[in-house]
């Protein structure tokens, strides 16, 4: 099953490379279950406020921006290799999922979004 679905996905940008300041691409893991999607994505350190979460036809966007809250003005860096910029990840899907039920939540530095389609049953399952 796994390998039939992935075929459909196309994850745009990767994270090599990046410098701070530029746009950086998160990496994410789409699972298909029972009730419809799962979406996991790396986002340490951002906060849920910083992200945007969009659904157009069989696409999910989700952007934002990663700050750097811990270092005081006026200091200089040593070194820096965590991006502190906007970033932004763009998942299609194989089929639309348009007016599904979208739920997110932060969990040890991941994103973690439900998109539950239609319930099982039809409209008498509850």
């Amino acid at each position: 099953m796994a390998r039939s679905t992935n075929r459909y996905f196309q994850f745009v940008g990767s994270s090599k490379n990046v410098q701070s300041g530029q746009l950086w691409y998160p990496a994410a893991d789409v699972y298909k279950t029972p009730e419809g999607w799962m979406v996991k994505v790396e986002l340490a350190g951002v906060s849920a406020e910083d992200v945007h979460i969009d659904v157009q036809g069989n696409v999910l966007y989700i952007a934002g921006s990663r700050r750097d809250r811990s270092c005081g003005y006026g200091g200089s860096y040593h070194q820096m290799e965590i991006t502190y910029s906007s970033f932004e990840k763009t998942l299609k899907f194989p089929a639309s999922i348009e007016g599904v039920k979208l739920e997110h939540v932060f969990d040890n530095g991941l994103l973690i979004i439900t998109l539950r389609t239609a319930e099982k049953g039809g409209a008498g399952a509850r």
